[in-house]
This record gives C-alpha cells, structure tokens and sequence, in this order.
C-alpha cells in the first residue's frame, strides 16, 4: 500500500512539472507585466541595491521586494533571460502542489491529496500563472501555506507565511488570514482556539519577518514611500478604478469559470455537499468555503480588478473537489443526477471554449492550428470524460481530464503562445530598435511598451500615457534635434491628424510602430 502511494505521489509530482515548466521560455515575456518584474531585479543587480526597488532608474513603491529577490537569486544563477525570470514562480507553482497535497493528506486523507493537487495544476489560471513573471504565485503560495497551518494547528508557520505574504503583495497578506481565521472561529464559536495559536510569540515573529523591509523604506524615503505604496497602490486601487472592469461587481464569475476550468463542473456540487454531506470533517470544510468566499468577495467589492487576483481562493476550491471527488470514489456515492449535472456543466463549457476558439482564428489566423488543437483537445477530453462518467468509472474520469488539460496546456505553451506572441510582447521591436538607434537622441515610448522596451533594450526612454480619456500631445516634445518614438499601432491611430503629418513610421514590427519626424529623415 505504501509502494502505491509512493508511486501515484511521484507520478502526481511528474505531471505537475510537466505541465508547469513546458516550453517555459519558449516565448518572450508578454507586455505590459511581466516585463516590469523582470526589470525592477535586473536594476537590482546593476545597481547592486536589493532593498530599495528600481525600474527606468527611479525608486519604485509597487510591490514589495519578494518576488524581485527571488528573480534576482534567478539571474544569478540562470543569466538575465526569460526563463530566470519565469523560474521562481513555476518553482513555486511546483512546490504549491506538493504542499496542497501534504495538507489534504494531512486534514483528509492521502486520496484527498492526490485530487487536490492534480485538480490546482490543471486548472486553467493556476498553470497559466505558474508559467508567468508575476507576483500572483509567489502570494498564493504564502497564503496557502499559512492557512493551512492554521488549520493543521502549525501556528508559527501560520505566521511566518503570513508574514512572507505581506513581503510579497503588502497588507493583504495580514488581511486574509486575519480575517478568514477570526471569521471561521466566530461561525464555530472556537475562541478557546485563541490560547493556542502562541499569539504574543506568533506576532513577534510575523513582525520579524515582514517588518524590517518596511522599517528600513519608510526611514530612507520617508512619506513618498508610504503615499505611493499604502496611498495609491493599495487604498486607491481598491477605492477607484484603474480599469473599467472595475465597474463590473460580476467581473469575477466569467474569470472562475474559465479559471477553474475544467473542475468548475464540480465545484458547486462540492460546496453543496460540504455542508450538507461533511462526513465529520465539517469545520476543515467550513474554513475552505470561508478561504474562498472572503477572497472573492472582497476582490469583487474592490474597484480595481485583474483577472489574477482571486489565484488565492484556487487552493482552497481545489481541496473542497478533491474532498467530493474522494466522497464519489470511495462510498458507490455517485448516481445519476450527479453525472447529468457534472456532464451538463462540462459540455456547456467546453461548447464555450471551442466557440472562443473559432474566435480566436478569426481575430489571429497566424495561431490557426494552435485554436484547432485546442479545441480538438477540450472536445476529445469531453467525450473521453463523458464516456466513462456514462460508464460510473469516475477515476477514469477524473484521469482523462487531468491528461486532457496536460496536452491542453501544452498546446497552449508549444502551439498558440508562440505564434500570438509577437502581438503581446516587445522583444521583437526592441531588438529592430536597437539596430538602428544612434545611442544619443530622446525616445519617447508608450506606457504599455515601455517595461519590455527596457527590459530588452536597457533603454528607458520617456513615457507617453495613452488613456481611455487622454492621449499626450506629442508636438510639446518635438525639438530641434531627433527624437524617436514607439508607439503601439493603436496609439498612433489616436494622435490627431496634425500631430501624424509630422512624424515618419521607419519600421513596423508585428503590431508596433517606431517614428521619428518628418524633417530628420534624409
């Protein structure tokens, strides 16, 4: 029993692997994102400064340090390249899984585990992210293991996780687990829990690990670092929108629909059964429904919304399908109107994605094979799926949509990316750029490009915002000598005809534009 064990763990371990670090570096880093994480440690290393983050050569009050001095330990051991700076969240993505699957084996059972950790490498976001240079896999690993220490009664983990989440995203990573424990020790009315949890020791130690850096900001930039960092990057972003998705309180659902894809086909009836099927283990189930509804409830009540915010709440909704699915396996417990349910939500959704997919072609012919794979696979896996849902076999199941979205993730890194690429990243017209730049003259470069402009070219160049409401006046900074500018195609199709007379487009490269004036061209 305990060789079989041992073999589905590595197996588990294999696959997670898989499909995190295929084709890792296989396409540039996509703008505007992830070239703003890849920079900040770059200037790091050049500058020899690991505290005070950096990008186009200013203090940048962002995000904490935690993400930059894992790229940078990256670059020290990999070069300054796409994939070093990748490495740290898939690093982490992989180490997630093998913790989801201690703490299932752990609060459950080892089966529990084994669902749990396949079901969060096979959902769509969690992958996704797992492969990009973003700060959201570094927060949900440190989340996700503080709340589940919690709940194993590990405290000083609790708090030294919660204290790296606060050095990865800032005061939400007090926030959440603050809240979701308090909460969960009120609906069970636990508070003798509170003499155990080694609060007075447990706090000096989560202030020992999330406070120095802090100290140390705030004594060297003094308010410029508290108004750009709490102030703007934290109050305002949640009191105002900085996209108008902000606007849509119901943003979120689309986002866990595909997000969670293809186990949010169980997850209602997971919930559903938590609480009205628990099997003794009511207050784990309870605390899971309280991780993942105060995330998204509270994401949807910020104004600022990203599709990668609510990662936090996949760990917990993948151990609540892993728990129902150990219940289907385990108890002859799955009938009829359960299949019908779970085939029903899985045909509509796969009926969507291949929709998208006919979409896809259409907006992007240069990635047709990529959407043809992707919908030959999500219909293949449906079918294979249904089949053996048909037949009761629900391991059987459950395994063809683990292999299935296995092969979809690689189609997606090995097919589809690297052909949409060129349209979402600036590596291509930094290096044209670099051909054909004097070394002396201004650029002026669009906000969105100007991250992977820097990051590729080391030229920082001057911003240009292009906002919804407001395009810059390009004629206030035309001088007397020659001044180049990168633009996206869609920005220069809003500057005013007056301001287009002016300027010479010398080389178009996929969706990007590099000008100069008229009069400086020989």
């Amino acid at each position: 029993m305990s060789t079989n064990k041992n073999i589905s763990i590595g197996i588990m371990i294999i696959i997670a692997a898989i499909t995190i670090f295929s084709n890792l570096s296989g396409f540039p880093l996509l703008d505007p994102d992830e070239p703003v994480y890849a920079e900040t440690p770059k200037e790091m290393i050049l500058s020899n400064d690991f505290l005070s983050p950096k990008i186009y050569g200013e203090y940048w009050y962002d995000k904490p340090p935690m993400y930059y001095w894992l790229v940078a330990m990256s670059y020290q051991v990999f070069g300054i390249n796409d994939f070093a700076a990748r490495f740290p969240s898939a690093f982490l993505s992989l180490l997630s899984i093998i913790a989801i699957y201690f703490y299932g084996k752990k609060l459950f059972n080892h089966k529990v585990g084994i669902y749990s950790a396949l079901i969060l490498v096979t959902s769509i976001e969690f992958f996704y992210l797992g492969k990009a240079a973003v700060t959201d896999i570094t927060l949900n690993f440190c989340l996700m293991v503080s709340l589940f220490a919690f709940l194993s009664r590990q405290y000083y983990t609790f708090y030294i996780f919660a204290g790296l989440a606060v050095l990865t995203k800032g005061p939400i990573g007090l926030f959440f687990p603050g809240v979701i424990v308090f909460l969960y020790l009120v609906c069970l009315k636990k508070f003798h829990l509170l003499s155990e949890m080694k609060i007075l020791s447990g706090s000096i130690i989560f202030c020992l690990v999330a406070l120095p850096w802090y100290i140390y900001m705030y004594s060297l930039h003094g308010s410029a670092f508290i108004d750009s960092f709490l102030g703007f990057h934290n109050i305002t972003r949640f009191t105002s929108p900085e996209h108008p998705s902000g606007l849509l309180w119901y943003y979120y659902l689309p986002v866990l629909l595909v997000g969670f894809f293809p186990w949010i086909t169980l997850l209602f009836q997971s919930i559903y059964k938590s609480f009205s099927d628990s099997y003794g283990k009511f207050d784990h189930l309870l605390f899971l429904n309280l991780w993942a509804v105060i995330i998204l409830l509270f994401f949807s009540i910020s104004k600022t919304k990203l599709v990668s915010y609510i990662l936090p709440m996949f760990p917990a909704l993948a151990m609540l399908v892993g728990w129902y699915l150990d219940k289907l396996t385990g108890r002859n417990y799955f009938g009829s109107k359960r299949s019908w349910g779970w085939i029903g939500c899985l045909l509509f959704l796969s009926a969507t994605f291949v929709y998208g997919c006919t979409i896809g072609i259409k907006e992007m012919p240069q990635a047709e094979i990529g959407f043809i794979s992707l919908a030959s696979t999500i219909i293949l896996m449906c079918l294979v799926t249904i089949f053996f849902l048909l037949k009761r076999n629900i391991e059987i199941a459950f395994k063809s949509q683990v292999v299935g979205m296995m092969i979809f993730s690689a189609v997606l890194v090995n097919l589809l990316f690297p052909k949409i690429a060129p349209d979402f990243t600036s590596q291509h017209v930094s290096n044209v750029f670099l051909e054909q730049y004097d070394g002396t003259s201004d650029v002026y470069i669009s906000k969105f490009l100007r991250p992977g402009i820097s990051f590729y070219s080391g030229i920082y160049g001057n911003e240009l915002v292009f906002s919804p409401k407001s395009i810059p006046d390009l004629e206030k900074v035309f001088t007397n000598k020659k001044t180049y500018f990168i633009l996206r195609d869609i920005d220069y199709d809003r500057l005013p005809q007056s301001t287009i007379n002016q300027l010479t487009i010398i080389n178009q490269i996929d969706n990007k534009l590099i000008l100069v004036e008229t009069r400086f061209i020989k």
